[in-house]
């Protein structure tokens, strides 16, 4: 008998670690068949349905002009114009089933372009953040970094890729709008799967955040009124030293179901949350100028953006992944600006900060807090 017991737990133990394997993309699940269709929604194929791609006419196309001689069905409207003030609709969905990646190359002002997701009949977007920064790269075109990430990559020049999933069971819409005073164009495709989602599934979120500067001696918010159960799955964090010296000695803290004056999970340093170490081996190079050691990773990576001006700005994300953060009733995430003066001392820092928190919840969420004005989502050229 005993014997029995120990072989049905050894099996229930085994398809537990299959399906977690199935959920995080191992590859030796690849070749199992799953009840889902796929589709994907594009400037090609609005509607992302069944043998409906590729058919836009000369007449409609945005690119009817290169097409002229070939017509139908080569490469007639791959991209989409999103006009000053306008908000358009990149895709939507009437189904339940999960987005699996999203490739997007945009063409205007990052931190002026911005994309929500709305899941179900949401009226509140459960996603809100310059497209920029939800894809890691928050200094605006022309500064992209290189990421090879699990969640996040970046490829030459601006391939921005997401591969966070993104479960839904009625449907959902995803929309950018164009805070700029320029036209933007974006070429973009969203890939997802037509499928039944349990109900106890919860929903992707993320949200953008930036102070600049960082008002002396308070600590930067990452994100704020998470209420619910839910996983925190990563952080973004964009950050301009506006002074000289060492800028990364903050604690980040996560205040977790009702923590109050002092968190759950504390961090010993900002490089070290991000899973480097000693400043990233910052130096100084023969001309006097900072330099460091930029680095991509599945889970964690750092990056320097070269600019002529007195800030220096830098691009930082962690991916929990294998170690999400959990909660059951709130959420709260803060980090410090620290760095160093005099006699070993450390120097709150009034840095220009700017983040994306992303996490898994079970709705309904709190309505995000308003984007900054338009001036204050500018980057300083």
């Amino acid at each position: 008998m005993k014997l029995i017991v120990l072989l049905f737990l050894i099996t229930i133990m085994m398809l537990c670690v299959s399906k977690a394997y199935a959920q995080t993309g191992d590859m030796s699940q690849l070749y199992r068949l799953k009840d889902a269709k796929t589709r994907s929604i594009s400037p090609e194929n609005f509607t992302g349905e069944k043998g409906k791609g590729g058919m836009a006419t000369l007449e409609e196309g945005t690119a009817s002009h290169a097409a002229r001689e070939l017509g139908q069905g080569w490469k007639v409207n791959p991209y989409v114009h999103i006009e000053p003030g306008e908000t358009f609709t990149l895709g939507e969905i009437t189904e339940s089933g999960v987005i699996n990646h999203i490739w997007m190359t945009p063409v205007g002002d990052y931190r002026l372009m911005v994309l929500r997701f709305y899941w179900d009949d949401e009226t509140e977007p459960s996603v809100e953040v310059p497209v920029g920064d939800f894809f890691a790269a928050g200094w605006g075109m022309d500064n992209e970094p290189r990421i090879a990430s699990l969640a996040v990559c970046v490829n030459p020049r601006s391939g921005f890729n997401s591969y966070w999933q993104m479960p839904f069971r009625k449907g959902c819409r995803v929309t950018m709008e164009n805070l700029g005073e320029k036209k933007a164009t974006v070429y973009y495709q969203i890939t997802y799967s037509l499928e039944e989602v349990a109900a106890d599934t919860p929903y992707f979120h993320a949200q953008f955040r930036r102070v600049n500067p960082l008002p002396d001696m308070e600590d930067y918010t990452i994100v704020d009124g998470v209420k619910g159960r839910g996983n925190y799955v990563g952080t973004y964090l964009a950050r301009g030293a506006n002074s000289p010296g060492w800028w990364g000695e903050g604690e980040i803290k996560f205040f977790l179901d009702g923590d109050a004056e002092f968190p759950t999970i504390c961090g010993t340093g900002e490089e070290d949350y991000f899973c480097g170490s000693y400043g990233y081996n910052e130096r100084r190079d023969e001309d006097g100028n900072y330099v460091y050691d930029s680095f991509s990773t599945p889970y964690t990576g750092f990056y320097h953006v070269p600019y002529e001006g007195e800030q220096r700005r830098f691009g930082q994300y962690r991916w929990h992944i294998t170690d999400p953060i959990r909660f059951e009733q709130d959420l709260r995430v803060t980090i410090q600006s620290l760095g160093w003066q005099s006699e070993g001392r450390y120097l709150h820092l009034q840095d220009d900060l700017a983040s994306v928190a992303y996490w898994y919840q079970l709705e309904p969420h709190n309505t995000f807090p308003p984007l900054p004005e338009v001036d204050d989502l500018r980057i300083e050229e």
